[in-house]
């Protein structure tokens, strides 16, 4: 490996603690540094977009891959405004999970598959990783790219149907109007799921959830603005009916009626006043019933 961009690469990750000051997890920092961004972007020269949030582009003038380890959007595919995610803002999510060593992981929305290298780095030999693309083309790039993580499975499918058995982590990269059930049922006691629930705007929140026996804990860590799943907008009427007669899990909307304001970055509204009716679903091999959404007060560290 050339020292110099290991060093930019080590200097990246470590900025992230200046980016996002509340990085819990010191295998995060490590995760990152390991990472090489290059292998997952495509040849440069590079579109890079360093704010977000102004969404204006520059090509970089050579293929040195040190213009990757900065804190900016790399673009994928231009047409469909679709980028390899901001590492800060993923570190700070990331960071929200808690996770170990030896969990399990689904990702869902793994594009060409940087962050569910990321995660395998976190896990270690030991855990495992699912990651879900929804696009063929991107799905066959991660399990090229990804070669070098055995701990990760890469699925070309619709993540809410991908079932795999227990998990520790679920992590969504791309907004929908709801939790999946299957997400929910095989969260195991203790498992943290995060996703960007969204409209069909693209903006919303970020929900955090944990699993506690008979019930689960769910609370906004902030602001968002995502790009959407796929699948899940094509028929989100039909799936948002169904999750909420069968899980009584609120989308976007209900949870802004519930007493979640507008979602603007950095909020900490505490979704308290939700109170769906119990049903009866599956974790795991044990079956619970009333277990239900309910709510506690915003994420340790949320901003």
């Amino acid at each position: 490996m050339d020292d110099t961009l290991a060093a930019a690469r080590r200097w990246y990750a470590e900025d992230l603690l200046y980016k996002t000051p509340l990085l819990q997890n010191p295998q995060l920092i490590n995760a990152f540094a390991s990472v090489p961004r290059e292998l997952f972007v495509g040849p440069g020269p590079w579109r890079i977009i360093s704010d977000p949030y102004d969404n204006s582009a520059f090509l970089t003038p050579d293929t040195d891959p040190r213009w990757l380890y900065h804190d900016v959007l790399v673009t994928i595919d231009p047409n469909r405004n679709l980028n390899n995610g901001m590492p800060s803002f993923w570190a700070r999510n990331l960071d929200h999970l808690h996770i170990a060593r030896g969990e399990r992981v689904l990702q869902v929305g793994a594009g060409t598959g940087y962050y569910s290298a990321v995660l395998a780095e976190i896990v270690g030999p030991f855990g495992r990783v699912t990651a879900v693309e929804t696009d063929p083309a991107l799905a066959a790039q991660a399990q090229a790219n990804l070669a070098n993580w055995p701990q990760v499975d890469v699925v070309a499918g619709d993540g809410r149907t991908v079932d795999v058995g227990e998990l520790d982590i679920v992590v969504v990269f791309a907004g929908s109007t709801h939790p999946s059930r299957l997400w929910l049922d095989r969260l195991v006691e203790g498992g943290r799921l995060l996703m960007p629930l969204t409209s069909e705007s693209r903006r919303g929140f970020l929900l955090r959830v944990v699993r506690r026996r008979n019930r689960f804990e769910a609370s906004s860590i902030g602001g968002v603005a995502v790009y959407p799943c796929m699948r899940s907008k094509a028929c989100r009427a039909a799936r948002c009916r169904s999750a909420r007669c069968t899980l009584m899990i609120p989308d976007l909307a209900t949870w802004q009626k519930s007493g979640f304001k507008d979602p603007d970055f950095g909020s900490k509204e505490i979704l308290s006043k939700w109170r769906p009716h119990p049903k009866v679903i599956g974790i795991g091999r044990n079956r619970t019933r009333h277990s239900r959404l309910a709510h506690c007060g915003p994420s340790q560290g949320a901003n």
